[in-house]
């Protein structure tokens, strides 16, 4: 049996005073490095705007409309939208400090093995998130920018959507509410990549299999695409782009998690043939004692 000098979980043992002075300290590293990271994108929000926007700006060019704008009808709405912006963006960029704090503060209470099987997903987990937000932004973005955009008539037009040849209609997008849906987007995707995370942790603790999740790919599908329709906007590609990707992410996680259980059978049987050795290690030590007593008789 393990000595608490043997253990290191035993030997990071401390009081509980201890725990929340530890706590208080990482949450300041934490708060400390959202607000400089919110300050320093707060004097860039503009550039961030301007980025986020570029997709809708690119759908209203290709229609000709070379003096797109967008307006704000609340004296207040521009100011929140760049602080929106710069809170968002400030805790995308200092996500990796956060999650470092999290992690020096969780790490003295895991085994070296647990340590091993928890470190991976801090890396995996913001790749996959900004491979959801990277998908949204350059695909999603522009087919759907422009399938909206595609209700506009000028007078003269044939009518389309909800104009006629006698009236007007154009899009005129507000700050507040374009931001507010891309940041909803953005978010939604990022969240739905993590997919083979989540499974691939319960694998991990026994909660799902590979098997399972192979026996369920088919109810999968189905609940895929209807997650797809209600956090895509309502046209096809959008859902589409989004349950494609879903759906190869699903696939990936199968594998992940038979991955995860091949390792646990292959430590499972080594720990089966150390135990058989030392059992029959055990077995010669009390034969050969046995029979040297005989004779010694």
């Amino acid at each position: 049996m393990a000595t608490q000098a043997e253990d290191p979980v035993e030997s990071s043992r401390a009081p509980l005073i201890d725990h929340l002075v530890e706590l208080r300290k990482r949450m300041t590293y934490s708060v400390i490095a959202i607000i400089i990271t919110v300050v320093a994108c707060y004097l860039v929000s503009q550039d961030i705007f301007d980025f986020l926007v570029e997709p809708l700006r690119k759908a209203e060019e290709a229609r000709g409309n070379t003096d797109f704008k967008l307006i704000y009808t609340h004296l207040l709405e521009a100011f929140f939208t760049q602080l929106k912006i710069a809170f968002w963006a400030g805790f995308f960029v200092a996500f990796p400090v956060i999650a470092s704090q999290i992690w020096m503060f969780v790490a003295p209470g895991l085994y070296k093995h647990e340590k091993k099987a928890f470190l991976p997903y801090l890396f995996v987990s913001p790749v996959l998130f900004f491979a959801g937000a990277a998908l949204v932004y350059y695909f999603i973005f522009p087919q759907a920018w422009e399938f909206f955009a595609s209700f506009q008539t000028k007078p003269g037009d044939p009518g389309a959507g909800l104009g006629t040849a006698a009236n007007h209609t154009e899009l005129l997008p507000k700050m507040g509410e374009y931001l507010s849906l891309v940041m909803k987007l953005i978010f939604a995707f990022g969240l739905a990549f993590q997919l083979p995370v989540l499974l691939t942790l319960l694998g991990r603790v026994g909660m799902t299999s590979s098997k399972g999740l192979k026996r369920f790919r088919k109810y999968a599908i189905v609940i895929i695409f209807i997650v797809a329709a209600i956090i895509t906007p309502p046209d096809l590609v959008s859902q589409i782009g989004l349950a494609v990707p879903l759906l190869a992410l699903y696939e990936i996680s199968i594998f992940t998690v038979g991955m995860v259980e091949r390792k646990r059978e292959e430590k499972r049987r080594q720990e089966e043939k150390e135990l058989a050795e030392l059992f029959a290690g055990e077995t010669d030590v009390s034969t050969f004692e046995d029979t040297d007593f005989n004779y010694g008789r």
